[in-house]
């Protein structure tokens, strides 16, 4: 067996992240701050929707260090992607798409700072099923990283060992990196350019949990006028307790329910009403991005 080269593997990840570094900018936050953005295709940057605000002007630092304005072309906090779309023309290659990835494969953060591109080396922790985000997005697989990043890497590309895109870079809870997959970005990315937002099932209510030793649920604290629930007949008060059969154990559980394929569909909430359980057909409205 031949012996492992360190330096040539060493060198090989430093290739695969310059070749990132090519088409990843830097996006210029409030306090001196950075996240990072890359080229997705017809000069169209992706960028961490949370880190971009929609009332102020954007500047990027491109890969060939200009640093220019950028409109916000659209954005879906329901999968956390945002678009920007940076002032004059350019010629930036695509990354490929990873086809596989498994428990354990090395994985390549990309990033840009104000001085540079920026680069980690680790693995994918977890990889799994798709799930549904807290704010009703369907993600189409979970995939967690192995890897200390800070803010900068936000928004940046996640490439796989051979320099293809496995996709893009978030935190969650705690800073832990978890990925968007570039299969859930491509169809963000679809909406966005055609919309510029995504809409996501509405039903009009604002709710609060109930958790005690004999009800759990959502209870109505108040309702939009002209909202799918209170034309439903719904009332403040009302303790939502299943959609379609399912049980709902509070906000978050409707939230979830609540995603881009809710909208326009009829469901059937069960509610707790004065002690008495009821059956309300509801037809789910649909709520573009504010």
């Amino acid at each position: 067996m031949a012996a492992f080269d360190l330096g040539a593997f060493s060198d090989a990840v430093a290739d695969i992240a310059a070749g990132a570094h090519a088409v990843t900018a830097a996006i210029h936050l409030e306090h001196g701050r950075t996240a990072s953005a890359f080229h997705w295709g017809d000069g169209i940057f992706v960028a961490a929707e949370e880190r971009i605000d929609p009332d102020e002007q954007t500047t990027m630092t491109l890969p060939d260090g200009q640093t220019v304005r950028a409109a916000l072309v659209g954005r879906d906090p329901s999968t956390g992607i945002a678009l920007l779309k940076p002032d004059g023309e350019n010629s930036l290659a695509v990354l490929p798409k990873a086809e596989t990835l498994r428990p354990g494969n090395l994985v390549i953060l990309a990033g840009r700072g104000e001085d540079g591109g920026l680069a980690v080396l680790g693995t994918a922790g977890e990889v799994g099923p798709a799930w549904r985000s807290m704010r009703g997005g369907t993600i189409d697989r979970r995939i967690t990283l192995a890897a200390a990043a800070g803010g900068r890497f936000e928004g940046g590309p996640v490439l796989d060992a051979r320099g293809a895109l496995v996709g893009v870079l978030l935190f969650g809870p705690r800073m832990r990196a978890l990925v968007i997959p570039h299969e859930t970005v491509e169809r963000a990315v679809a909406t966005l350019r055609d919309k510029g937002h995504v809409s996501r099932g509405y039903l009009g209510a604002s709710l609060h949990p109930v958790r005690d030793a004999n009800l759990k649920g959502a209870m109505v604290m108040r309702l939009d006028d002209e909202g799918p629930a209170k034309k439903a007949g719904m009332q403040i008060g009302d303790v939502i307790v299943g959609w379609n059969g399912d049980p709902v154990s509070g906000p978050r559980t409707l939230m979830r329910k609540l995603g881009t394929d809710a909208v326009g569909a009829d469901v059937k909430l069960w509610i707790m009403r004065g002690g008495e359980s009821r059956e309300v057909p509801v037809t789910i409205g649909g709520r573009p991005l504010s």
